[in-house]
């Protein structure tokens, strides 16, 4: 069985107040559920991540036994970091190359520690696709919300 989980993640500035959103599909692609929240300062980066993070934190609570993830996200930067990247980060003692420490690890460990088999897909960003859309708005209401409270 596959469920699909569609994520996106933003901000109003950078740092700024922040959003994140996720959808989880079933395999006739039903809403399961969905899912937003944020912060009044955070970025962009951070935000991606937690939907995701906020995503397999949910589907972990399903009866997940025998079931694949795909996992859609408009962020190359968390696609890529999951995939690629946070290898040479745990070998390199979480020192980038540029010999620097590895933005939000906090954040990386926590997505690491997943135990579910996942499929990283990136989707282009504002490009129609139903389900990245869906997070988008929910993405862009969520910063909303915390921008109306400043006014």
């Amino acid at each position: 069985m596959q469920i699909d989980i569609y994520t996106d993640g933003g901000c109003h500035g950078n740092p700024g107040p922040g959003g994140w959103a996720y959808v989880i599909l079933d395999e006739s692609k039903r809403i399961i559920e969905e899912k937003s929240g944020g912060d009044k300062n955070t970025t962009n980066n951070r935000m991606e991540l937690l939907a995701v993070i906020n995503a397999l934190e949910a589907a972990s609570a399903m009866n997940t036994v025998g079931m694949n993830f795909v996992v859609f996200t408009d962020s190359q930067y968390v696609r890529q970091g999951i995939t690629s990247w946070i290898y040479t980060w745990k070998k390199n003692g979480w020192i980038t190359a540029a010999k620097t420490p590895v933005k939000n690890k906090d954040l990386w460990l926590r997505l690491d520690g997943f135990s579910l088999s996942v499929e990283w897909v990136w989707v282009r960003g504002h490009a129609g696709d139903v389900f990245n859309e869906r997070c988008d708005t929910m993405t862009q209401s969520a910063i909303t919300s915390f921008l109306s409270v400043n006014l």
